[in-house]
């Protein structure tokens, strides 16, 4: 497909669509009802699973085989949908963008995948930051309990599920699938050893899935296209429309919605409009804050899709690009992006609480001059002592960009270390 006559689909160019009788008016709800009256659960794991939905939360797993993990129904046992609209990762700022726009494509969606995998209730996790969109969406919410929508016996027919928003308090570990489940219990949000995986012993220790919310916005789109005509869009290792994220020296930054797998230089020489202030550009960061940079002359023919990502040592991420133009200073992006990771490290594992401090502590003799030319080897040394040596992923997300910023633009270390001394 042709991304210049792209139309979009999760966030189509109407007015006021956020209001469910303007939704409605557009086809909204459609195929919520002929999930439940044509369409077994099973049919409905199926064709997702055919339209490879891959989640668009940074893990990138097909979203329709992740509900087939689910056990089958026990009389007695409650099932669960948790939807992560955490959105910790700097960088990255699409679901906030559904929910403001298009809340009940997610409402929609959320529904229909809690159906698929008949759970009871359906629980959406929000960053407490997010307060006016939280507002939005429960003021959706709210219309589609009105509606009928929700609740008991949706729609006349057998199936009930109810939604909740649990407002976080800012933690990136709550981005964590199991950390996000111990915050949703009420606990501190320590990342749970796994297995068992949430679809054997999730929320108050019942089955449960996690999607994101962009994720399960692509549902009801799925259903109403068909699962073959969903996988023309885009590259079809990683098909349907993407919510990029660009920040950063561009132009015109924001959120844009077209196909899978862009150029990268086609988002930002023509998306973005190219670089600010005549600057030349310096390096990517493609998905997050957590993916690995990519220097200005790594970028040229790679898409966006987590393969081609993967095969010039980054990752797709999230999808947010952050661009950096010929004046930054990689030595404190490094030390910012380390300082972040301290910061929200939740001190469970020793390798990524102590870890993470070594990293900015080092950064930081960097950021002051007074680092030598040992503490390169020494940054590195650390980085590769923390990482897969963690319940979660956060040490390897702290590990990974400063890895690579040291590595790709090692000589502006270099130029701020002062020389070791050796005795004569």
């Amino acid at each position: 497909m042709e991304w210049r006559s792209y139309q979009p689909l999760l966030l189509p160019l109407v007015p006021n669509l956020r209001d469910i009788s303007v939704y409605e008016a557009h086809g909204g709800y459609t195929q919520l009802r002929r999930a439940l009256r044509e369409l077994s659960p099973a049919q409905i794991i199926e064709e997702v699973k055919a339209a490879n939905l891959r989640g668009r939360g940074g893990a990138g797993f097909n979203a329709g085989l992740k509900w087939s993990f689910m056990p089958p129904k026990q009389e007695g046992v409650p099932r669960y949908l948790a939807a992560n609209g955490d959105e910790s990762e700097p960088g990255t700022f699409k679901d906030r963008r559904i929910l403001e726009f298009n809340p009940h494509l997610f409402i929609e969606g959320a529904i229909i995948a809690a159906y698929a995998i008949q759970a009871e209730a359906i629980y959406v996790y929000v960053r407490g930051e997010y307060a006016d969109w939280i507002d939005i969406l429960e003021g959706a919410i709210q219309q589609a309990y009105d509606k009928g929508y929700l609740g008991k016996r949706i729609m006349g027919s057998e199936y009930s599920v109810e939604m909740y928003v649990h407002r976080g308090a800012g933690a990136y570990i709550c981005g964590e699938e199991t950390g996000l489940m111990e915050s949703l219990e009420g606990k501190r949000a320590y990342p749970r050893y796994k297995p068992p995986f949430p679809a054997q012993k999730g929320l108050w220790g019942h089955p449960t899935t996690i999607n994101n919310v962009e994720t399960l916005a692509h549902v009801p789109i799925i259903l109403r296209m068909g699962a073959r005509a969903y996988t023309q869009i885009g590259q079809p290792e990683y098909p349907g429309p993407v919510l990029y994220g660009i920040s950063g020296h561009v132009q015109k930054p924001g959120i844009y919605e077209l196909p899978s797998g862009m150029l990268m230089t086609e988002l930002i020489y023509e998306v973005a409009g190219g670089m600010g202030s005549g600057k030349k550009l310096k390096g990517v960061v493609p998905g997050g804050s957590s993916t690995p940079i990519l220097r200005a002359d790594e970028i040229e023919g790679v898409r966006m899709t987590p393969e081609a990502l993967r095969k010039v040592g980054s990752m797709l991420g999230t999808a947010g690009m952050l661009i950096l133009d010929e004046d930054t200073d990689m030595v404190r992006l490094a030390y910012r992006i380390a300082a972040f990771y301290k910061h929200e490290s939740c001190g469970q594992c020793t390798p990524c609480r102590e870890g993470t401090g070594w990293l900015k502590q080092i950064l930081h003799r960097f950021v002051e001059r007074t680092a030598t030319m040992a503490d390169i080897d020494r940054l590195l040394s650390v980085a590769n002592q923390m990482e897969g040596r963690t319940i979660c992923p956060l040490a390897d997300a702290a590990v990974w960009p400063v890895r690579a910023i040291v590595q790709k633009y090692r000589s502006e270390f270099e130029k701020v270390a002062r020389p070791v001394l050796v005795p004569v």
